[in-house]
Formats: structure tokens, sequence, C-alpha cells
């Protein structure tokens, strides 16, 4: 149980660096929530955060890989849909 959490938990990271790197005003709100769930794990090893925000995260980055394939890596995507299983 705790290596899937961890793996979420780096998935989320990720998702997290990728929102930050597209620069978007729109994705301040899921950056925000990330962040908290990523520090809220950190403290209490709970991923309950992780995994609601996660799917919300894998689902934005899908819409944005659909407009935009090149804007980053399907590695994020990846790991997040095998972690969120």
């Amino acid at each position: 149980m705790e290596n899937k959490s961890e793996k979420l938990r780096d998935a989320c990271q990720l998702a997290l660096t990728t929102f930050k790197k597209i620069k978007n005003p729109v994705f301040n709100e899921i950056i925000a929530k990330l962040e908290f769930v990523i520090g809220s794990y950190d403290y209490d090893k709970n991923p309950v955060g992780l995994i609601e925000f996660g799917k919300v995260a894998l689902e934005m980055l899908k819409e944005i890989k659909k407009k935009s394939p090149k804007k980053f890596s399907k590695e994020v995507i990846t790991k997040l849909e095998e972690s969120l299983v």
C-alpha cells in the first residue's frame, strides 16, 4: 500500500510541476490544490486528497494534451494513470 501511495504522490508532484511550467493562471487553483494535498500526504500519509485531485489533474492534462500535444510529455499522464489504478 505504501509504495502505491508514494508513486501517486510522485505522479501528482510531476503533474504539479507540469501545470507550473505551462504558466497559465487558469491552472492556479489545481496548482494550489496539488500543493496542499502533497503537503498533507507528506504529513499524515493519507492518500485520499492525492487520489481526488490526481484524478482532476489527470482529466485536465488529457484535455491540454488533446489541444496542444507538444505542450508536455505523455509520461505525466501515464504516471498518473498508472498510480490511480
